[in-house]
């Protein structure tokens, strides 16, 4: 058997592991067009930031990889070809296979203004992207970010740190209003603001300015600003277009079945690729998510080899840094209509503070806040800003889908120490 795993991401990884875990024999080859092969782009922003030096995004030894026992080649998949169970490398090298797999996640989607393609506008993709970054900003005084979600603010935090002036414009009138609430928006707000950003609310960018490099910028108001880097996070697009040309079923991504299959049945795809049916919902669903482009590369691997095995969904799981403020969010938590759907938010409490074994990324925070989003009999979701000892419970209450019945009440009591009420539901979960 060969294997062909296209994309050098966790998710190729996780399956390269799972085949080999299986036993099975035959010949492993990882296709990527990344120099750096597999490194821990959730640290990219910690890079940026110099927290973490370069050689620290590698969590893999040389002797990890040759227990794995597969080949690297590097090099740009220009074209599948199903019919002959081949792919072209670079448009002329061939490589058969017996089983594929599509791994290569997804990409900044581009600006479309005119000057987007000026020296000096930056984005976040990959390694390279981010030494780029710490080039420019090296030389650079005055930085403009355009973006709402967690990489704009990671590339706003990266910059000011290095030394630049940061401007960060928002479309809205506040940060990330599709997955927070007001007061936590405002939150961040005031800690960007504190750091030295300048925010720019019902702003947006009509226009790049420069001749071969980025000199500043125009706004659909018509305002003007001076910047030496542009930098921007509007979102990601899944690398779905050899999926697409080769006539895969693509929606929004890589169709695929619960076993990560896509309609050809020796082709698979997963990570920030895939479109990966979920039984449970009924729908096909994209997950950009370190740990589920992990859980489904491991799926995707194990049914390569012939096993049958149902890709099970996990609750999507996010531990970011907003602000320097450290942020859990767990589940759904958006502004959802649902007539069952109870959200409640408290501050601090002591018990918060002293529950056993759970993880404390960070302590001595000024701020400490608790959101859940209350179903009829579960909880489905939560946000945990500053001390993080109640996010582990959480998780798993909103991952087992625990029954709350004998909590809800306690928990949507005027004034009540949400906190405490948790605390209280889990100790006797866990002495049961």
């Amino acid at each position: 058997m060969r294997y062909i795993v296209i994309g050098s991401g966790v998710a190729g990884v996780a399956a390269i592991e799972a085949i080999r875990s299986n036993g099975k024999a035959g010949e492993i080859v990882m296709v990527g067009d990344d120099p750096h092969g597999f490194y821990s782009r959730p640290g990219l922003a910690y890079f940026l930031t110099g927290e973490l030096h370069d050689k620290a995004l590698f969590p893999r030894t040389r002797e990890d990889y040759a227990r794995l026992n597969f080949k690297f080649q590097k090099g740009r998949v220009t074209k599948l070809l199903p019919t002959e169970k081949a792919i072209a490398l670079d448009g002329k090298t061939y490589l058969s296979y017996d089983k594929l797999l599509i791994a290569v996640g997804a990409q900044a989607t581009p600006l479309a203004v005119p000057g987007a393609n000026l020296e000096g506008v930056v984005k976040l993709d990959h390694l390279e992207d981010a030494r780029r970054i710490l080039k420019f900003a090296r030389r650079g005084k005055t930085a403009v970010v355009v973006g709402g979600g967690i990489t704009a603010l990671e590339l706003a935090e990266g910059l000011l740190s290095r030394g630049v002036k940061v401007h960060y414009l928002l479309r809205g009138d506040r940060y990330w209003s599709n997955v927070l609430d007001e007061y936590e928006s405002r939150i961040i707000e005031r800690r960007l603001q504190e750091e030295g950003v300048t925010l720019h609310f019902h702003t947006e960018l009509a226009e790049i300015t420069g001749k071969s490099r980025v000199n500043g910028l125009r706004l659909k108001d018509g305002r003007t600003m001076r910047c030496d880097i542009l930098a921007y996070a509007i979102g990601i697009k899944p690398r779905a277009e050899l999926a697409r040309d080769a006539g895969l079923s693509v929606d929004r991504g890589i169709l695929t079945n619960e076993y990560l299959q896509t309609n050809d049945e020796n082709i698979f795809a997963a990570g920030d690729v895939a479109q990966v049916f979920d039984p449970a919902t009924g729908r096909s669903v994209i997950d950009s998510l370190w740990h589920l482009a992990r859980d489904q590369g491991h799926t995707a691997g194990l049914n390569m080899t012939g096993e049958r095995q149902t890709y099970v969904r996990n609750t999507p799981f996010n531990v970011t840094r907003l602000a320097g403020l450290t942020t859990t969010i767990i589940g759904s938590v958006g502004q959802g209509h649902d007539e069952d759907i109870v959200g409640i938010a408290r501050g601090d409490s002591e018990t918060f503070r002293q529950l056993p074994d759970a993880i404390v990324a960070q302590s001595g925070f000024d701020v400490n806040r608790v959101r859940l989003m209350v179903g009829e009999k579960t909880l489905l979701g939560a946000v945990v800003m500053g001390d993080q000892t109640i996010s582990t419970p959480l998780q798993r209450i909103v991952r087992d889908g625990m029954d709350i019945t004998s909590m809800r009440d306690k928990l949507l009591a005027r004034d009540a120490k949400i906190a405490d009420v948790v605390v209280d539901f889990w100790s006797k979960y866990k002495a049961n």
